[in-house]
């Protein structure tokens, strides 16, 4: 799984000419990582026998960062993966229900700011599970910031959820160093940029746009409670401990958590995830032997003379989820476009030599 994870993520960053990325593939029921892969890498025989010192400055100086562990460390913000969150939360609240809708006619106004669609014209008629399928930006304004005489989540309920789903905190993995990202709300905006919290960054949270950050570690692990029904894992490599004395195994009990979202909701936002792959914007994944589910990101930079970040999340198979799939790419524009391929190659060899 490792070295098909890390062929897959190269043969399209080759493709696109891009050098930076992160994919993980990780069991959603038990957290057991199956594979981890942060581009570019270093050759692990460089420090099995003790590395140069020439070599190792070579490491240090590259642009690229080989040694930094982007799947665990690399904080970015997290585009529309974070819009199964804002969705749950809304439908916990109470704030929609599976047949609330708004129209999308290509943005909202708000006096002097737009805030856009990214379907120019928009989507028409949205309900969640569509608003999830096709990433609609203004069925999230609304849930999230509110418009007009609709009242949504507001800040506080939606970063309340961010950490029910464990945003900004480590995931707990059994590696040396782990980012535990950021979640943004009025206080730290003031402590932060000395300025006051505004409803266009509530729009910007809802979105997963703005001053928000996550590792691709912790979109797996949110992804994986969707999947699970709502239970967030501790990811983990280590699945036995040997006693070499007594030759007893221990099975480390890694930690689960509920999360504070009925089975109910869950599974609406588990159908839009379904929906992205039926009719929405993860067709790619339409063409594998099982049914899957998905999800697509695209991250803007704060300063906006880079591309965008691509995400794309996805589990399998749909009915009983064996595994989840989280792609990033460093400015690697789309995520549909992008990182999708990716998840794409990777689940249909899985598929193969692991049928369902």
């Amino acid at each position: 799984a490792q070295a098909k994870l890390e062929s897959a993520l190269k043969t399209v960053l080759k493709q696109y000419n891009k050098s930076k990325a992160a994919a993980v593939a990780m069991d959603p029921n038990d957290g057991s990582i199956l594979a981890i892969v942060s581009l570019p890498s270093f050759d692990n025989n460089d420090f099995s026998a003790g590395i140069s010192q020439k070599k190792y400055q070579e490491y240090l100086a590259d642009k690229n960062n080989p040694l930094f562990n982007r799947v665990t460390n690399g904080t970015y913000p997290s585009g529309s993966t974070v819009k199964m969150i804002v969705a749950a939360a809304a439908l916990q609240e109470g704030v929609i229900n599976y047949n609330t809708t708004f129209f999308s006619s290509g943005g909202i106004q708000v006096s002097r700011w737009f805030f856009p669609d990214w379907l120019a014209g928009g989507h028409g008629t949205t309900n969640v599970t569509k608003a999830i399928a096709w990433s609609v930006n203004t069925f999230f304004y609304y849930i999230g910031g509110g418009y007009e005489d609709f009242t949504g989540l507001g800040v506080e309920k939606i970063a309340k959820y961010m950490r029910i789903f464990n945003l900004g905190n480590k995931t707990g993995i059994d590696l040396p160093t782990e980012n535990m990202g950021q979640i943004p709300n009025k206080k730290w905006k003031m402590n932060t940029k000395k300025e006051s919290w505004y409803v266009g960054d509530t729009y910007n949270l809802s979105i997963g746009q703005g001053d928000l950050l996550v590792t691709p570690l912790q979109v797996a692990v949110w992804t994986a409670a969707v999947a699970n029904g709502g239970t967030i894992v501790t990811p983990h490599l280590v699945k036995t401990i040997e006693n070499t004395k007594t030759k007893n195994i221990i099975r480390p009990d890694y930690k689960k958590t509920k999360v504070a979202v009925n089975a109910t909701n869950m599974k609406i936002i588990k159908q839009g995830m379904r929906e992205c792959v039926s009719y929405g914007s993860c067709p790619l994944l339409q063409s594998l032997p099982f049914l899957s589910a998905g999800k697509t990101g695209t991250a803007q930079w704060n300063n906006n003379d880079k591309q965008n970040h691509a995400w794309f999340t996805s589990f399998a198979p749909y009915e009983y989820p064996q595994i989840v799939v989280t792609v990033l790419i460093e400015e690697g524009e789309g995520g549909a476009t992008t990182a999708q391929p990716v998840v794409l190659d990777f689940l249909k060899w899985w598929g193969k030599k692991y049928p369902f």
